[in-house]
């Protein structure tokens, strides 16, 4: 039986969301093990100047729980 964990990580870029999507869950993983997958649960921005100046991502992380 394998258990699953879900937690919720907020990211940014300043060059798109895909790229705050990559950095966040790569940053994650530096402290969590066993992530498994990620759900986008929403995406916003910063407008400066009539332009996305920051690019935001909430993700909800699932990792395995060790046994």
């Amino acid at each position: 039986m394998s258990i699953e964990k879900h937690i919720t990580v907020t990211g940014s870029s300043t060059v798109s969301w895909k790229d705050a999507i990559i950095k966040t869950i790569s940053k994650a993983s530096e402290t969590i093990q066993a992530i498994s997958a990620v759900k986008i649960l929403d995406q916003r921005g910063k407008i400066t100047n009539g332009i996305i100046s920051e690019y935001y991502v909430d993700l909800d992380i699932t990792f395995l729980v060790e046994q």
